[in-house]
């Protein structure tokens, strides 16, 4: 099966019912990085190609508690890194983002996530090549939704103008996240010279 073809729940691999054994303290902070968070926050789920980079871009913020590195959107439970790079588990690789809403608003959330890719490019992200680096995001309720498809509309609007094909990106509320392996948790943090491959259009969100 081609990497840029989302296998059916038939085709993908099977996976475990082994939770990953991951470590709850961000590497950069401190804080958790699993649940049960602090009351009042909110969270989403993002992807925007190699997940490294993705985290480093939110966890950065004011605002942004806490971020963790897995795989989502697929059918495989609980799969490995190399599982989610083989095209087999429908997974994108992606990035929990757990922030609070009375510091950064989910508006601004949006704004860096269309600002810092390209969200046309279908299976891929740049020379990252492959279903599980498609674009994303996944809500944790229908607000959340309804301002990401009406953001969308926006930036699509302005990426259309400047000769970009639509946006491809999937968003929907949150299927299941599954951490990825210790290592690559923070990876950038851990590993300050290590591939970012994150590269945006240029075009803003403001008017």
């Amino acid at each position: 099966m081609s990497m840029l073809i989302l296998p059916t729940a038939e085709q993908a691999l099977p996976g475990r019912d082994v939770v990953m054994d991951v470590s709850n303290s961000h590497y950069v902070n401190g804080q958790p990085i699993k649940p049960p968070f602090d009351p009042g926050l909110n969270w989403v789920i993002i992807g925007m190609g190699c997940f490294w980079g993705a985290e480093r871009r939110f966890w950065q913020q004011p605002g942004v508690i806490t971020t963790a590195v897995g795989y989502a959107g697929g059918f495989t439970p609980n799969p490995t890194y190399e599982e989610a790079c083989s095209g087999l588990t429908g997974h994108s690789e992606v990035v929990l983002v757990v922030f609070d809403p009375e510091i950064i608003s989910f508006e601004s959330l949006l704004v860096l996530f269309w600002e810092s890719h390209d969200p046309t490019q279908g299976m891929r992200q740049g020379n990252d090549i492959g279903s599980q680096y498609r674009s994303v995001i996944y809500c944790q309720d229908a607000q959340q939704l309804v301002e990401t498809i009406e953001s969308a509309a926006a930036y699509e609007a302005k990426l259309v103008a400047q000769g970009y094909p639509g946006i491809s990106t999937e968003m929907r509320e949150a299927p299941a996240f599954y951490y990825a392996e210790d290592y690559h948790q923070q990876y950038l943090a851990k590993n300050p010279g290590g591939y970012c491959g994150l590269c945006g259009t240029g075009i803003s969100c403001a008017d």
